[in-house]
């Protein structure tokens, strides 16, 4: 009886979540997307101008057993000095949700046209696989003869191909792009059991504004979109002062509010931090969402003088 309550305390925040916002399976989300952006478009790669790597790790509805935890890894760099214009980049992602793992992990690559003064269009493409694993036992009362008895899924493997294009200057940019075109098998928390995934459309924008000599204004917005799940939208407006302190705040609709803090630590290193309160129900079964970001760059200090980049 008292794993079959443990059993019924880990899936009870999933399954209020499922119905009282009646959404279907999706990729991961994150509040700091503004930092992540290779996971999401492979248009990006290459496109800081030197070479930047990312890791952040996502705790989501901490206090209810069973909730999404995430760790995503990413580096890219144009190709070299002389090819610019190409960028090639990594990125890795580990998705828990209930007894289920997620790996994705993908190369990528983008081609960059210049227009203008400032701006490049920027082609990417990416590359992989998804890695699914299973343990039923992971939350799950079972004993010899019961229906609900399930087969593990050991590192299943399945082919990933992407795709994005990405325009930017040194004040804004905008992309829209398909992580993945080929349709696999994933964990389904709303019926827990094996689905198969939807393809994920997204659209991003962001815009860089000087206020002042030492403040900067940062607006972005992302929008996701899955077949048979209501539109994600987030928006975010950060500040920048003295290019070493970011505060801001965010929204996603019908979901959650967010605050979100930086520190330029060192000239290569920034870290970040955000906090997101959930506007739904499940608010009274959870404790918020916590992520965490370190991101390393490189940039040549040509590139930084000729056109200094804030994204």
């Amino acid at each position: 009886m008292k794993s079959a309550f443990a059993s019924f305390k880990t899936y009870f925040g999933l399954l209020l979540f499922t119905a009282t916002c009646a959404t279907a399976q999706q990729d991961p989300q994150y509040t700091q997307y503004m930092y992540n952006t290779l996971v999401v478009n492979p248009g990006y790669t290459g496109s800081t101008g030197g070479l930047e790597a990312n890791l952040l790790q996502r705790s989501q509805w901490v206090g209810i057993p069973g909730a999404p935890r995430t760790q995503s890894f990413s580096i890219h760099s144009p190709y070299s000095q002389t090819h610019d214009n190409i960028g090639i980049g990594l990125s890795v992602v580990n998705d828990r949700l209930g007894p289920s793992d997620e790996v994705y992990a993908d190369g990528n690559f983008s081609y960059s046209i210049p227009t203008g003064v400032n701006g490049k269009w920027a082609f990417g493409l990416k590359a992989g696989a998804r890695v699914l694993s299973i343990d039923w036992s992971r939350g799950r009362y079972y004993q010899e003869g019961d229906p609900l008895l399930n087969t593990n899924i050991n590192n299943k493997i399945a082919p990933a191909i992407g795709a994005g294009i990405y325009y930017y200057t040194d004040k804004w940019y905008a992309g829209i792009s398909v992580p993945n075109f080929i349709r696999t098998n994933i964990y389904d928390d709303i019926r827990e059991s094996i689905t198969s995934d939807r393809l994920h459309y997204y659209a991003m924008a962001g815009y860089v504004l000087n206020i002042g000599d030492n403040l900067k204004f940062k607006p972005a917005a992302l929008a996701k979109v899955v077949s048979g799940a209501p539109v994600t939208v987030d928006v975010s407006a950060n500040f920048l002062l003295q290019e070493i302190v970011t505060l801001g705040a965010a929204y996603r609709w019908n979901d959650a509010v967010s605050a979100l803090a930086g520190v330029q630590v060192t000239e290569n290193f920034f870290v970040g931090y955000s906090y997101d309160y959930s506007t739904t129900d499940l608010n009274k079964y959870n404790n918020g969402s916590h992520e965490i970001m370190i991101r390393f760059q490189i940039v040549p200090k040509a590139t930084r003088i000729k056109s200094p980049r804030f994204f």
